[in-house]
C-alpha cells in the first residue's frame, strides 16, 4: 500500500433510488387503500454504505451506474454535492431506467418492491482497475471476482455484504469469492442460506473457516461474530431503539464496523460501535439519508454515557454542541435552484 492511498473507502455495486413508506400498520391488502404516516427519499443500494461511510469522515469512492433520468440525476448530485463523495469511477447511462425500490416500513422492519434492468455496463467493468484505498466495500456476486482480487492483491481490506438472492438458489460458488475478503457481514438469513445450515452460530463457524472476520447481523436479536486474526468472539445486543425506518440499516451498520476496524478497536467494540451507528439510523427516514455523523454519535454518547461504549471517549470531542448534522431533504420533490434540495 502506498504511504497515503488515493482514497479510504473503495465501493462499487448496485444503486437504486428509494421510495420509503413508514407509519404502516400492516401491509395493505389487495383492492385496499392505506395511506402512511411518513414518506422519505434518497440514494439506495450501494450507497447507503457509501453515505454512512463519507459521514463518518472517511474518504469515500464510489462506482455505480446512474440513470440520466430524474432518479439517476437526482441520486448524483446528492452523493457528490451533498454527501461529498467521489463518482470519478461512476458512469452516467442515458435512456436507461434507474432501478427503483419501494419500501415499506412497519412491525419493526421493511419489505421491498424493486423494478429495473441490468446496467449497460456490469458493476464489474465500472470498477474496473479500483484505485488504493485503506478498505473495499463489495456487494458480492458471481461477476465481481476479478476487481475483487484486484483490490486484495493492492493491500486494501476487502468487506464484504451480499444482497437477496431472488432466485432463493443461494449458490454456494458465491462463497469461493471469500478467499480474497478481510470480512463478511451477512444477515442471518443470508448467512444460514449460503452456508446449509439452520442456526446462525452453525452459519457463523462455517464462514469462520472460509473469511477472517465472520459477522453476521440478527437484527434486533444483535450481532455475533468471529475474528480469526485476533481469536476474539463477540455476541453483541442490539441497541433498544424505536425503529421507525429499517431501509438500510444493514448497510449503515457495515459502514460503522468498517471504520471502527480502521480504527483498530477489538471485536466487541467494533460491532457497538456498528450497532450504534445502525440504531441512530433507523430513527429516522430514508435509508442512505438516515445515516448518523459523528456529531449525532457525540449528541447520543453524551446523553446515554453507557459504560461499554466508554471507547467512544477516544474519538470524540468533548463538546457535543459544536459540529453540525449532515442529515439532507428526504423528499425528491424539495429541490431548489442550486439543486436537489441542497442546504
Amino acid at each position: 500500500m502506498p504511504a497515503e492511498p488515493d482514497v479510504d473507502v473503495f465501493l462499487s455495486g448496485l444503486l437504486f433510488f428509494d421510495l420509503v413508506f413508514t407509519g404502516l400498520e400492516k401491509p395493505p391488502a389487495p383492492g385496499e387503500e392505506v395511506w402512511t404516516g411518513g414518506m422519505g427519499s434518497g440514494p439506495g443500494g450501494i450507497a447507503n454504505f457509501a453515505v454512512a461511510l463519507s459521514r463518518l469522515g472517511l474518504r469515500t469512492s464510489l462506482a455505480a451506474a446512474f440513470g440520466t433520468d430524474v432518479y439517476g440525476r437526482y441520486c448524483w448530485d446528492v452523493l457528490s454535492r451533498q454527501e461529498h463523495i467521489d463518482l470519478s469511477h461512476s458512469q452516467q447511462f442515458p435512456r436507461w431506467h434507474s432501478p427503483v425500490t419501494v419500501s415499506l416500513a412497519y412491525a419493526g422492519d421493511r419489505a421491498m418492491i424493486t423494478h429495473g434492468h441490468p446496467p449497460p455496463v456490469p458493476v464489474a467493468e465500472l470498477a474496473g482497475s479500483p484505485p488504493s484505498s485503506r478498505a473495499t466495500v463489495a456487494h458480492i456476486g458471481l461477476d465481481t471476482a476479478e476487481w475483487v482480487h484486484t483490490a486484495h492483491q493492492s493491500g486494501s481490506l476487502v468487506f464484504a455484504d451480499v444482497g437477496w438472492d431472488p432466485s432463493e438458489a443461494w449458490s454456494a460458488a458465491l462463497l469461493d469469492q471469500l478467499a480474497c475478503c478481510h470480512a463478511f457481514l451477512p444477515n442471518e438469513i443470508e448467512a444460514m442460506r449460503y452456508t446449509r445450515t439452520d442456526t446462525p452460530e452453525a452459519a457463523l463457524s462455517t464462514l469462520a473457516d472460509l473469511v477472517p472476520i465472520a459477522v453476521i447481523t440478527r437484527g434486533g436479536a444483535g450481532v455475533l461474530a468471529v475474528d480469526s486474526t485476533t481469536g476474539e468472539t463477540a455476541d453483541v445486543p442490539a441497541l433498544p431503539v424505536d425503529v421507525l425506518d429499517a431501509t438500510g440499516a444493514g448497510d449503515v451498520f457495515g459502514a460503522g464496523f468498517v471504520a471502527a476496524t480502521l480504527t483498530g478497536w477489538p471485536l466487541a467494540d467494533r460491532l457497538r460501535f456498528a450497532s450504534l451507528t445502525a440504531s441512530l439510523s433507523v430513527q429516522h427516514f430514508g435509508g442512505a439519508l438516515a445515516a448518523p455523523g459523528w456529531h449525532e454519535i457525540a449528541q447520543w454518547h453524551a446523553r446515554t454515557r453507557r459504560r461499554d461504549y466508554a471507547f467512544l471517549d477516544e474519538v470524540l470531542p468533548a463538546d457535543t454542541e459544536t459540529g453540525t448534522s449532515r442529515r439532507g431533504p428526504v423528499t425528491l420533490g424539495f429541490g431548489t435552484e442550486d439543486g436537489w434540495g441542497q442546504p
